[in-house]
């Protein structure tokens, strides 16, 4: 084929051409370098270049990446990212496209980390029904930290200004090297033992994996599981994560934070108070008037159930009244009866009989006088008595027919 007849490509084509080459060719690759030429722009992306003594390559990392890095890079950093090549074809450059970085020398320890992780979370370490609940109003806060950390004296003055009247302890120890773990651990025994706080702070501030490595510890979790003392942990910065974190109640995401969670806010308390109060009073307020109508009501069904003199009096008379005239009536009613009944024996005299013209004999056999109502009773031999109306007579009877 001829010189002439070859195709001619654009610059545009040979560089999409290489692109798509150098895509077919590589997968996700690991690569260490230096960090130069650091550029975080406004819309979130990272710019930057990884350097060796043997050469540099550009690379850009996106903000949906880099929000999972624990740091901020700096030029002169040493890093391992992991990122796929590719090709800028408007400038011809390739780059990396960088999916996670940490810095050199991490690797080891984050595999450490999250074999550690896999096995405390299995044994229920992580379990949110393990966690203890953190005090609303603590009467005393225990501060687990170094005395020279920076993280101390933010949370002293946070504490100051949000709830000074809680109780401080510290308690004082390593928070960073090979000592720090048996340290830190040795400073929740003894705020166990003392039982003087409500809860526990273990903070500090922020640094590398190595710095934070203390916090990893695997008996120190299981301490912090342990402890019958809630505890928040305040460890490193918000991006900052360590076991400590997982196995503690709560997770703060500064130490300044972990302060915050632990105190009431002391004019937030007073208004809760003063909302209290009002309330209280709002409720002694209704319960005085309910209490004081119902008095009202007792008072009037107490005045109307009173004797009243005049009241009685008035009753007094109207009763008598009532009484005589019943008397009166009740007389009036026997003194008729006595007359009808009267009346009645005075018809059922036998002397009325008598006198109308009949007579009454009366035999005095046995003397016992009787009323002698048979004939067959009379005879010739007794004396009999015949009883009239003008009066009695002896008779003897000589023939009886």
């Amino acid at each position: 084929m001829s010189e002439i007849s070859r195709e001619i490509l654009s610059v545009g084509d040979l560089n999409r051409a290489i692109a798509g080459s150098l895509e077919e060719r590589f997968d996700a690759v690991w690569v260490s370098g230096e960090i130069s030429n650091f550029k975080a722009y406004d819309s979130g992306h990272w710019y930057f270049s990884l350097k060796d003594e043997e050469g540099q390559i550009r690379c850009v990392m996106f903000r949906g990446r880099n929000g999972q890095v624990g740091f901020m890079p700096q030029s002169g950093d040493l890093v391992e990212v992991a990122a796929n090549v590719g090709f800028y074809v408007p400038r011809g450059d390739i780059q990396l496209t960088v999916q996670s970085m940490r810095r050199a020398g991490m690797g080891g320890l984050y595999e450490a980390f999250l074999k550690l992780k896999a096995k405390l979370a299995k044994g229920g370490l992580f379990d949110a029904e393990n966690k203890r609940p953190i005090p609303s109003h603590p009467r005393a806060i225990g501060i687990i930290t170094s005395l020279q950390a920076a993280a101390l004296k933010d949370v002293l003055s946070t504490l100051a200004r949000r709830a000074p009247h809680i109780s401080i302890v510290i308690y004082p120890t390593l928070v960073q090297g090979p000592d720090a773990p048996a340290g830190i651990i040795a400073a929740l025994k003894n705020a166990e033992q003392e039982n003087a706080v409500d809860v526990i702070l273990l903070v500090r501030g922020g640094g590398s994996i190595e710095d934070l490595w203390a916090f990893n510890d695997e008996k120190l979790a299981y301490a912090i599981a342990a402890s019958p003392i809630p505890i928040v942990s305040g460890v490193g910065h918000e991006t900052d994560v360590t076991i400590a974190d997982f196995v503690a109640d709560l997770r703060a995401p500064t130490p300044t934070g972990a302060a915050e969670l632990a105190a009431p806010r002391r004019d937030q308390m007073l208004q809760e108070l003063d909302a209290i109060m009002q309330a209280l009073m709002q409720r002694v307020s209704q319960r005085v008037e309910r209490e004081a109508q119902t008095l009202d009501q007792l008072a009037l069904r107490l005045h109307h159930a009173l004797p009243n003199p005049d009241r009685m009096r008035e009753q007094i008379t109207g009763w008598q009244q009532r009484l005589n005239q019943a008397w009166l009536v009740s007389l009036d009613n026997w003194k008729r009866d006595q007359s009808h009944y009267q009346s009645q024996l005075e018809m059922l005299n036998p002397q009325r009989t008598l006198e109308r013209g009949y007579a009454v004999i009366l035999s005095k056999a046995e003397n016992a006088m009787h009323a002698i109502r048979n004939p067959k009773e009379l005879n010739t031999q007794d004396g009999f008595e015949v009883r009239l109306a003008a009066g009695e007579v002896e008779v003897q009877f000589a023939k009886i027919r």
